[in-house]
């Protein structure tokens, strides 16, 4: 089948929900456009992993614009926007997934776009890179390359690549400015609390905020909880982000003793255990959990599933555990990554995923046209500043360029004092 989707009646409801996010994504309009001439896609099937929603959709059209037969499907059980896919389906690309997702139907869905024999992937997570390599095999053949967004799966993909699995080249688009400059901290740093307080309604003013991890989805957080008015409190292993926090102005310290204090608890390291049985048994009373790495590893639900004495859903995306002690703790969207697996959460606004996609599309084409080795590759920097230069046009704000005389001395090195 072409698609699999939850209902293909809710396709006329996610039309009009990507016409909306497309007048607010230029850029990607921009190069569908370009697209649509080149054709650079042509004869290629394009297989990808991503948050199924409108921004997605639209990245999807955009290859379809230039000739690509595109196959989609979700990287989380709970992220994908039925209404989105079914529009997808509409609209002619391959879609594959739905709201609420088994993991057993997730894998069967990612299965379904490998079907397709793929010539180029574009990942989220590296959960569809990573199945070619172990159990789809006979795909691995004719693929050119493949994109990751985000900064788990780059971190999967180096692991892949020192151990000698990997077997194709990758693009980090992660790595690229336009990406995490602006997706991992504004994109996420909005996009969590637009989740927390629609999914809880409670006020962020006054309460103490742990954010555990300073990278840069954790340096979002931090500053839209701060924008708030909440009190930060930042957790850290690298000594470097750990001082960066403090000079930001956040307390610093322990995970261990930052839950005493904390109202809401939010991860963003990409790593397992961060928050365990040792924290659940001191963690303040009250305290909401909600995390915003790409796995469901961060709050490890095994120990407060095996800690608490009762448990239940208080609202669809809210759910209760409650200590021996008497204490009540709540996790929201079953610790997955909040801001799309919330009830409430609709990911990154349209105009941060448009510079994300439009790095996306960019490397799917560089992958196309270009034989690259084996590993993990950064984006052209010219590519980012194209996408750059086009967001910034879309804005209508003009910047200055050197003269000829600045190149000249910045070439030189012969003027001085």
């Amino acid at each position: 089948m072409p698609y699999k989707v939850k209902d293909m009646d809710l396709a006329p409801q996610g039309r009009k929900k990507i016409e909306w996010v497309q007048k607010h994504m230029p850029v990607l309009e921009t190069i569908k456009k370009r697209f649509e001439k080149e054709k650079p896609f042509e004869g290629i099937t394009i297989g990808s992993c991503l948050h199924l929603e409108p921004k997605t959709i639209n990245l999807g059209l955009t290859l379809q614009a230039g000739g690509a037969e595109v196959a989609m499907t979700g990287c989380n059980p709970l992220s994908t926007q039925d209404d989105a896919t079914a529009a997808g389906a509409s609209l002619g690309l391959n879609m594959y997934g739905w709201r609420e997702q088994t993991n057993e139907e997730y894998y069967q869905t990612i299965n379904m776009v490998l079907d397709h024999k793929p010539d180029v992937i574009i990942d989220d997570g590296a959960d569809m890179i990573f199945m070619l390599h172990k159990e789809r095999r006979d795909a691995l053949g004719k693929i050119r390359g493949a994109c990751e967004e985000t900064t788990t799966g780059i971190h999967r993909l180096k692991s892949m690549h020192a151990d000698g699995a990997l077997k194709f080249p990758v693009i980090a688009v992660n790595d690229a400015y336009t990406k995490y400059l602006f997706d991992n901290r504004y994109g996420t740093g909005q996009s969590t609390f637009d989740s927390i307080m629609g999914s809880t309604n409670i006020l962020i003013a006054g309460k103490n905020v742990v954010v555990c991890g300073y990278g840069w989805c954790g340096r979002g957080i931090a500053m839209r909880a701060d924008g708030l008015g909440a009190n930060v409190i930042v957790t850290e292993i690298d000594p470097i982000r750990a001082l960066e926090a403090r000079m930001d102005g956040y307390r610093v310290m322990p995970v261990r003793e930052a839950v005493k204090h904390a109202d809401i608890l939010i991860t963003a390291t990409g790593n397992i255990d961060i928050v365990t049985e040792e924290d659940f048994k001191v963690m303040k009373d009250g305290c909401i959990m909600a995390n915003s790495g790409h796995f469901n590893v961060e709050i490890n639900r095994e120990d407060l599933d095996q800690l608490a004495v009762k448990q239940q859903n208080v609202k669809p995306d809210i759910e209760e555990f409650v200590m021996k002690d008497g204490r009540k703790v709540y996790l929201l969207a079953e610790g997955r990554l909040v801001n799309l697996a919330g009830e409430r959460g609709q990911g990154h606004p349209a105009e941060i995923m448009d510079l994300s996609f439009a790095m996306q599309a960019l490397s799917a084409k560089q992958l196309v046209e270009t034989q690259m080795e084996i590993g993990v590759h950064k984006t052209p920097d010219e590519s980012d500043m194209h996408v750059a230069r086009l967001k910034l046009e879309a804005m209508g704000i003009e910047i200055d360029n050197l003269t000829e005389r600045q190149e000249e001395y910045l070439e030189g090195w012969e003027e001085g004092t």
